[in-house]
């Protein structure tokens, strides 16, 4: 900024300060203000008298959560409604007196009734930061419009500017900038998360393309709409080339799992090897797929812990997907019984108690096959399938063994368990009845 600018500026500002002052110092001017301060002291009053009725009628609401948040916007800026209000009133009596036009009043009720409007209606927002930092920015720019200041200010943030290269980098570019992005790139969030909740509601469409349409939409929209926001805010997108270039190689040595993980999520999608609903296992983790983001994949596990697990791992990692191209899983458990028993009953017995069970699949079969003559039972393998692996594993294996006691006990087929003899080789004392007895080694 040259110093004739400056001191075109530094004129403005004392002249506009000079007629402020010598507005403020006018008798109908004190007299505005002291009805100023009436209104906001009766305001206060009201809000105080009224705030249990609003309070108690707000707690009827049921079933509506956006009309309620309305609403309990509303009932906190009691105060600062009746405050628009006895300032308006005051306007319809000085309008019917035929007086004149009471510009403090008039300026104070449109600056109250503007934030009012804006803090209102940003409580659709959920996020409490982000709504403040609408209500504020939103009004201030009211603020400046209501004032006649947009104009001088937008001329001083324009003379404070940066020369780099050909470039020319002013505040109020940055600025312009600034708020355009957040405004696209909230519209481009919104109408990607409308989009991704219509896609994942189609059922034409397989589980894992639902994810890969919805993700590269959000994608697409986020980068149309940092293209289209630098583009009107006159940013000239050829100059960052050279800049974007030494980002991306920045990018390249610092976020190389990032990158790695988001390029992985892409392949998985692609190659569909899983989706939501399948149930896994990888390494220690058995559980069932929830969700897959572009960073990773939540599993949750039969003991309600969801598990965030980097896309790349399913990439270089050894993953058993029990659900792949198919929901039957067959389902393994070996038990023994005593040598007294006929195999042949032990058998069907076993295939008959077992089939009858709800979860096991009875068209696939249940299979019992004699393994070993073991130390001290008859081993056996009974195989059975499964429709609901993300059921559990462990908790269907117990119900088949306890359906196997059962029928076994119940025709008196024993389960074994191991005997072990001690022979002494050396003579034993023994104490009996009082007396000691010599004991001999058997042969």
């Amino acid at each position: 900024m040259d110093e004739q600018a400056l001191r075109r500026i530094g004129a403005d500002i004392a002249e506009w300060t000079r007629d402020l002052f010598g507005f403020f110092y006018q008798p109908s001017s004190l007299l505005q203000i002291v009805v100023v301060v009436a209104c906001l002291a009766l305001a206060w009053l009201l809000d105080r008298l009224t705030r249990g009725p609003i309070e108690g009628q707000a707690r009827k609401i049921k079933g509506a959560p956006r009309f309620l948040r309305i609403v309990v916007a509303i009932r906190r800026r009691m105060g600062l409604a009746y405050f628009v209000l006895l300032l308006w009133g005051v306007k319809l009596l000085d309008a019917a007196a035929g007086g004149p036009r009471s510009q403090i009043v008039a300026i104070v009720f449109d600056l109250a009734l503007a934030y009012l409007v804006i803090a209102v209606a940003s409580r659709i927002v959920r996020n409490r930061l982000l709504s403040r930092v609408i209500t504020f920015v939103a009004w201030g720019l009211a603020a400046l419009s209501i004032l006649d200041l947009i104009g001088p200010v937008a001329d001083v943030l324009d003379q404070t500017a940066l020369t780099v290269g050909q470039s020319r980098i002013s505040a109020l570019l940055v600025i312009k900038t600034v708020v355009v992005l957040a405004v696209t790139l909230w519209l481009a969030s919104t109408a990607g998360n409308f989009l991704d909740t219509r896609v994942q509601r189609s059922e034409e469409l397989t589980p894992t393309l639902r994810v890969l349409i919805g993700k590269f939409l959000k994608i697409g929209l986020i980068l149309l709409a940092l293209a289209v926001a630098l583009a009107s805010a006159g940013v000239d997108l050829t100059a960052l080339t050279v800049f974007s270039g030494a980002i991306g190689v920045g990018l390249g040595f610092g976020l190389q799992k990032v990158v790695s993980n988001f390029i992985s999520g892409i392949i998985i999608l692609t190659d569909r090897s899983i989706k939501p609903g399948d149930t896994i296992s990888l390494g220690d983790t058995f559980g069932w797929i929830r969700e897959l983001r572009a960073r990773f994949v939540s599993v949750v596990t039969r003991d309600g812990r969801e598990y965030l697990i980097p896309n790349e791992d399913f990439i270089t990692n050894q993953v058993i997907n029990w659900s792949f191209s198919n929901d039957l899983v067959r389902i393994d458990v070996e038990f023994g019984v005593s040598y007294d028993s006929d195999p042949h009953e032990v058998i069907r017995i076993s295939k008959e108690a077992t089939a009858a069970l709800e979860r096991v699949v009875n068209h696939k079969g249940v299979v019992c096959w004699m393994t070993a003559f073991g130390d001290s039972s008859l081993d056996f393998v009974l195989r059975f399938w499964i429709r609901d692996p993300q059921a559990g594993l462990t908790n269907v294996k117990g119900e088949v063994l306890l359906a196997l006691w059962d029928a076994f006990k119940a025709n008196g087929i024993g389960i074994p368990f191991p005997h072990r003899e001690i022979i002494m080789r050396t003579p034993v004392t023994v104490e009996k009845a009082g007396h000691a007895e010599i004991g001999t080694a058997e042969p």
